[in-house]
């Protein structure tokens, strides 16, 4: 007979987390591993120009130089804009980085051609009020954003919520 312990469960009152805007778009990644090499995916699979989604594939090959600054490893983010999804009245597509730690406007490695998701402060309902009443952060000016990604750092865990599901 094995043992298995239960594991230790975080005090809800210690949590801290951070907020980010939902981005209403489709999943996408560059991915680059240790020898360099170079590619791309979608949530569920490997995308290639020819075999593309929304045509990330063939704009990553297009910025492959800059996108290369980002180092080894998978860098999602949301590839939104013109044409996808709720497409923000934009005349272009964007890609915006997820990992808010890492990418920020103090990274001097953050390639010119990549956004990130933006950062709202407060608790969750003054986060939600803030997109209901002032519209998305990722493209201001859009009233209709999507909702909030919360990354809870003690369960290490994202939750998300949609305004007017």
């Amino acid at each position: 007979m094995k043992f298995i312990g239960w594991p230790k469960i975080p005090r809800l009152e210690n949590e801290k987390y951070l907020i980010t805007e939902k981005i209403d778009g489709t999943n996408a990644a560059i991915i680059i591993d240790e020898e360099g090499n170079f590619g791309c995916q979608s949530r569920k699979r490997l995308l290639t120009p020819e075999d593309d989604n929304f045509g990330f594939a063939a704009w990553a090959y297009e910025n492959k130089e800059a996108l290369m600054s980002l180092g080894s490893g998978h860098h999602f983010g949301e590839w939104w804009g013109k044409g996808i999804q709720r497409g923000y009245d934009l005349p272009e597509k964007r890609f915006s980085l997820f990992n808010t730690r890492k990418w920020n406007n103090e990274n001097p490695n953050l390639p010119a051609c990549c956004h990130v998701v933006p950062i709202i402060e407060g608790p969750v309902d003054e986060a939600l009020k803030e997109l209901t009443t002032n519209g998305s952060k990722a493209a201001p000016g859009y009233m209709k954003a999507e909702g909030i990604i919360i990354f809870s750092y003690l369960a290490q865990a994202l939750y998300k919520v949609i305004i007017d599901k």
